[in-house]
């Protein structure tokens, strides 16, 4: 399991697939976006994600049952899941409870899953707290979640400033905050 996270325009999504294609298995990607024809620059936002992957990887869209569709991958596979901020904010809706129940199974499924998986994730907390609950109820939620997926996976790389850094190579995990 890799994690790749950095903030918005960054290259995190392009040095996700490069790590999908040197994986050398069959590669599905996970879109999370839900498209919208009434908002031109998102999707021309997809259109560029789309047309960067290669033609031999299959797509799933998966804008809320992210578990489901990991659950039961094969070994011979690479899950390219991007992003976790979209899929976090089509789910902000729900409340506390409700999310706190799909992160604990998200965290139990993705350890289960025998196939390749790499994650791609917004870094939102760098710059001023939002000023609407709704905005700081997803960037809590969006960096409680790469916190717990970091703390789990094999390699965690931020990608910023133009740069790859592997985080598991130059860094210390904190301790799970379930201990």
């Amino acid at each position: 399991m890799i994690l790749v996270t950095g903030p918005a325009r960054s290259g995190k999504s392009e040095w996700a697939e490069i790590l999908a294609m040197q994986s050398q298995k069959a590669v599905i990607y996970v879109a999370t976006a839900i498209e919208n024809s009434d908002d031109e620059e998102w999707q021309q936002r997809i259109q560029q994600h789309k047309q960067r992957r290669s033609q031999n990887w299959m797509t799933l869209e998966v804008p809320y049952e992210l578990s489901a569709a990991l659950a039961n991958a094969k070994p011979n596979i690479c899950l390219l899941v991007d992003s976790l901020g979209t899929w976090v904010a089509n789910l902000l809706e729900q409340d506390e409870l409700i999310w706190e129940n799909i992160v604990e199974e998200f965290l139990e499924t993705v350890q289960l899953v025998a196939a390749d998986m790499i994650f791609v994730a917004e870094e939102t907390g760098w710059g001023v707290v939002p000023a609407y609950p709704i905005g700081r109820t997803f960037r809590d939620r969006l960096g409680d979640l790469v916190r717990q997926l970091g703390g789990i996976s094999q390699e965690v790389y931020l990608v910023t400033g133009g740069h790859i850094l592997n985080l598991s190579v130059l860094g210390s995990p904190l301790p799970s905050r379930r201990e």
